[in-house]
């Protein structure tokens, strides 16, 4: 009986854990709503980009992965030809290092995106 007992508490668990290991993206914490406004570097992005990336990525030799993220230019190309849209939108290797942006962040850069990576 003790068996019996003890099987089904590791299957349980081992469901349990499995349900919880899943690769899927995890719904962000709060629908910010739509961006109604044309999303731009200057007066959307930068803030966004100098208070989460420039720890790491703010100088021409940066500590990690060697991608500056100082200027437009720099964040335009990595965020239209490299994986930094990715990366902050990943579950399992987000950017920053620190954890998911917020939902309202993410979605500002994900507009930045929709309207063409738009500088002023």
């Amino acid at each position: 009986m003790k068996t019996q007992h003890y099987k089904l508490l590791m299957v349980s668990f081992f469901c349990l854990f499995a349900a919880k290991c899943t690769t899927t993206e995890i719904p962000l914490e709060e629908d910010p709503g739509p961006i109604t406004t044309l999303v731009k570097y200057n007066t959307d992005v930068k803030t966004i980009i100098d208070n989460n990336c420039l720890n790491c990525h703010g100088t021409a030799t940066p500590r990690i992965g060697g991608i500056p993220l100082f200027n437009y230019s720099q964040v335009r190309e990595e965020a239209e030809f490299g994986t930094l849209i990715n990366r902050m939108n990943s579950t399992i290797n987000p950017m920053p290092q620190s954890g998911m942006l917020s939902a309202e962040k993410l979605a500002i850069i994900d507009q930045w995106k929709a309207d063409g990576f738009l500088e002023n």
